[in-house]
């Protein structure tokens, strides 16, 4: 039986910044239609409803992966005639010549192939920061360190979606991806990445000790969190 009371501290195979082609296209394939289906853009496009954006922002994906997220906003900023751009970021070479790929009919979105923790990023680089089922890749204490540079990286605002650790979260992606998967890799993360995720109060505790004291954490479906960081501007 898995242990729910405490975050996992076990890598997930995804975490090999040296995958190639051959196992990171078909697993962006799978990630980007899981989102679709279990509604992992929607956090984004409410937090825009509580930080209206204006023309001229940048908005930075960091572990972007192969992009779907960027692709998923950019086209509906188009839909509103948002002049927004787009700068993604991953540590995984493969991972940023695919989202390149699938991004050509975007010209407002760019990519980055760095590690975030890095000094290739720097302060108020942009204007918000958001990031898609990325940080439970990080230890408590790697963390805080992310989500301080996060921060000081966004002018406007940081805006995190990431997973609620929760036994019926880790049963219900388990039964999904052994139906619907043909990648492993996919099937072992997936339920790996609910175990390395979050409780409220965990959250609550980890940007205490980061320091950040405006903030605002949604439970949103389907085991999502969404976590608000406003810039000094916004409070």
């Amino acid at each position: 039986m898995p242990d729910f009371t405490r975050r996992s501290t076990l890598d997930e195979m995804m975490d090999d910044f040296s995958l190639d082609h051959s196992i990171i296209d078909p697993i962006m394939d799978e990630l980007e239609a899981v989102n679709k289906r279990l509604g992992g853009y929607a956090v984004f496009f409410d937090a825009f409803k509580k930080l209206p954006l204006k023309d001229g922002m940048v908005i930075s994906d960091w572990g972007c992966g192969g992009g779907d997220s960027l692709r998923v906003i950019a086209k509906w900023a188009r839909k509103r005639k948002l002049n927004l751009k787009f700068i993604g970021v991953d540590a995984t070479a493969a991972a940023v010549e695919y989202a390149r790929k699938h991004s050509k009919q975007y010209p407002e979105i760019d990519y980055i192939h760095a590690d975030v923790v890095t000094d290739e990023l720097s302060e108020n680089q942009f204007d918000i920061v958001i990031s898609s089922l990325f940080t439970h890749h990080f230890e408590d204490h790697s963390w805080v360190d992310l989500i301080r540079k996060m921060n000081n990286s966004a002018s406007y605002a940081v805006i995190i979606n990431d997973l609620h650790r929760h036994w019926f979260a880790y049963y219900s992606i388990g039964l999904l991806t052994r139906i619907f998967s043909g990648s492993e890799m996919v099937k072992h993360d997936s339920k790996l990445s609910v175990l390395r995720s979050f409780k409220r109060i965990e959250l609550e505790s980890l940007l205490q000790a980061a320091g950040i004291n405006n903030y605002m954490i949604t439970w949103m479906w389907a085991f999502r969190w969404q976590i608000i960081l406003p810039s000094s501007q916004n409070k």
